[in-house]
């Protein structure tokens, strides 16, 4: 008997399944999904809640300076000609920076080994490119999610039945996080 369900899917396929539904429930805090596909992403959101918990407050806070370019009222960068060339001009701005510790790092590394990078769209819901930014879904784990469950060992996550799929009558569920 193996410790994990097949799905009906290659290994590949699983697990690439798996790691969306993951990601989907971590960005969007609940999914819907068929019972046996829930209980196999609980096992993987938990863990990686749980590491996130462990290491919330494992970092530093350093003040930088920072070079960032001057721009003007429409956003576009100074430039000033100095010895026949163009050439911008920068602005030297002091940044807290939070520097994880290695344990951290490590642990980071193993969220984003699991999830997929979310893309954010406006809320308009038209899909510009320019208006669209990147979520790392470890940034989530640690800054929202990990200091809601800093007191809570296990469980963070709940299934609760909606009835059977139309179509097929799979059982459908409803997986959120606590």
């Amino acid at each position: 008997m193996s410790g994990y369900r097949k799905l009906g899917r290659t290994s590949s396929q699983r697990k690439a399944m798996l790691r969306a539904l993951a990601t989907q429930l971590i960005y969007h805090g609940k999914i819907t999904t068929t019972e046996t596909r829930a209980k196999e992403v609980r096992r993987v959101a938990e863990k990686l809640i749980t590491l996130a918990v462990k290491e919330k407050d494992n970092f530093t806070t350093e003040s930088v300076t920072a070079k960032v370019p001057q721009k003007d009222k429409d956003g576009k960068r100074v430039k000033v000609v100095e010895n026949g060339r163009k050439v911008t001009v920068y602005n030297e701005v002091e940044r807290n920076v939070k520097k994880d510790s290695p344990s951290r790092l490590a642990v980071r590394r193993k969220i984003l080994s699991v999830l997929y990078s979310v893309t954010q769209t406006p809320e308009d819901g038209r899909r510009k490119r320019s208006e669209s930014k990147r979520i790392c879904p470890a940034n989530l784990l640690f800054e929202k999610i990990a200091p809601k469950y800093a007191g809570r060992n296990g469980g963070y996550t709940r299934i609760v039945k909606i009835g059977p799929r139309r179509g097929d009558a799979a059982p459908m569920v409803l997986l959120e996080l606590v």
